[in-house]
């Protein structure tokens, strides 16, 4: 169990949870290992940080929040061990691929 109870990201971060696919399906069929242990390419938003100074060192927000679904580049970002049985990954806004709706 970890001793924190969240992780508020700095600047342009963005903290992402990777969806994973399940392991079976809705009726009840177990899936191969080979293809449930996979990583899709998109996550869910879990926090974000207040935004990067311009050169004006005004802050600038970015248009990306909690809950928000977001496609991810295949490699990339810090992984984070911040929850148990959870794929946390912390990126800079720029290197996400986009918003998904």
């Amino acid at each position: 169990m970890s001793q924190f109870k969240r992780l508020i990201p700095y600047l342009d971060r963005v903290l992402v949870e990777k969806v994973l696919q399940p392991a079976k399906t809705a009726s009840g069929i177990l899936l191969p290992e080979s293809s449930s242990n996979k990583a899709l390419n998109w996550g869910v938003v879990r926090a974000v940080g207040a935004g990067a100074p311009n050169r004006d060192g005004k802050v600038i927000p970015l248009d990306i929040k909690e809950g928000d679904k977001v496609l991810m580049p295949e490699f990339g970002g810090s992984k984070v061990n911040v929850e148990e049985g959870k794929e946390l990954f912390l990126f800079r806004a720029e290197d996400l691929l986009g918003k998904l709706e």
